[in-house]
């Protein structure tokens, strides 16, 4: 991993993005935004999964006229996403959202865009500058014969230097495609042509299961080349999918720690319970927790006890039955079918008495506890 690439800092609402700051994690809506009470319902689920800042598309007036109410219902701030008509961005800054996003390659020339940049100085509202491949502008294709890295990157730096010249510097920048090695090479030139902070994703990454893997290669990479501030993962898929695999992401980094992590082994003819389905249960089950606890769900003999007793709370299976282990301790001993629920009852234990360990060298285990420490 290197270091985190330094840059600029931008608050969308409370939550700051560069600078240092934590990476955060974005999703946005899938209803139609002018349903404002289907609105508001997801996102106050992205909420109960650490959603820090939600986007929903403004196709139209009527959508401009449900934000206010969306904004005053929600606890996290709420960016407007525009394309084609200037004056939406202008009409949702007066709705009180806390950012913008628009598109170079439809908003329109530059002046334009310096209306919308007055309009969110007036309110101390950043802009995004959301590059996309599908849509840049045509004389870039022109330009270059089809959508690439350096198509893109010139089209962010285009509008850039439109902001910057009106001196407007609350700007931060994507540039996604749904071709990883281009979004991965698009945002390593974008990263050596100004300090912005940089909104990671690709785009029409695909559905759960596929998008989750194009954007863990893409973003991660980037992640660990230190490019990065704030993340948004595209699922054809409910958002609170998108919220959890980025964290997911960002936890398998060590750049946040959000909510327990689950190690389960892949099982193998060794194994004498049903991991997958004991897994996956134990996986929902946790969702509900905050505490960053390891929690191991372990198949057999081989790997089982010591992976379950490095865990805050584990499990190690047999024949028809499992040992549960808390703090590297076995506590008792259940048959399968209360494996599960047995196991979440000693998630919950260690969750309530969950203290993080004093940040120092020495005993502490890879986990974060020290000798002493058995997760109560």
């Amino acid at each position: 991993m290197r270091d985190r690439r330094k840059t600029r800092q931008v608050m969308v609402g409370p939550v700051p993005v560069g600078g240092g700051a934590p990476v955060s994690v974005q999703s946005m809506t899938k209803t139609d935004t002018r349903n404002v009470a289907a609105t508001v319902e997801q996102i106050r689920r992205l909420e109960e999964v650490g959603c820090e800042i939600v986007r929903s598309a403004v196709p139209d007036k009527e959508a401009v006229s449900a934000l206010g109410k969306i904004v005053k219902a929600i606890k996290i701030p709420l960016v407007a996403d525009i394309h084609f008509d200037y004056r939406l961005a202008i009409q949702s800054l007066k709705q009180g959202v806390a950012g913008l996003r628009i598109n170079p390659g439809n908003i329109g020339g530059a002046d334009r865009v310096k209306r919308v940049a007055e309009a969110a100085r007036e309110r101390g509202v950043p802009i995004r500058i959301g590059v996309n491949s599908g849509s840049l502008e045509s004389a870039l294709l022109r330009k270059y014969g089809r959508p690439c890295a350096e198509a893109m990157v010139e089209s962010a730096l285009g509008q850039l230097r439109t902001l910057e010249d009106m001196g407007f510097r609350d700007v931060k920048i994507s540039v996604k495609a749904s071709s990883v090695p281009m979004t991965v090479r698009a945002y390593g030139l974008l990263a050596e042509a100004t300090d912005c902070p940089l909104h990671l994703g690709v785009t029409e990454a695909g559905t759960s299961w596929a998008g989750a893997i194009n954007s863990a290669v893409g973003v991660g990479i980037l992640l660990s080349e230190g490019i990065g501030d704030t993340v948004r993962i595209s699922l054809t898929s409910d958002p609170v999918e998108e919220v959890r695999v980025a964290y997911q992401i960002l936890k398998s980094l060590g750049l946040r720690e959000a909510g327990p992590t689950l190690v389960s082994c892949p099982s193998c003819g060794r194994a004498q319970v049903d991991v997958e389905s004991i897994a996956l249960k134990v996986e929902r089950g946790l969702a509900k927790f905050k505490e960053p606890l390891t929690v191991a769900v372990m198949g057999c003999a081989v790997n089982g006890p010591g992976e379950a007793r490095e865990a805050h709370v584990g499990m190690a299976a047999g024949k028809g039955e499992g040992l549960i282990f808390r703090g590297g301790e076995v506590v008792r001993k259940v048959k399968e079918g209360s494996l599960v629920a047995e196991l979440l009852a000693e998630v919950k234990r260690a969750a309530e008495g969950f203290a993080p360990p004093p940040k120092r060298g020495g005993a502490a285990s890879r986990h974060g506890r020290g000798k002493k420490d058995k997760g109560e």
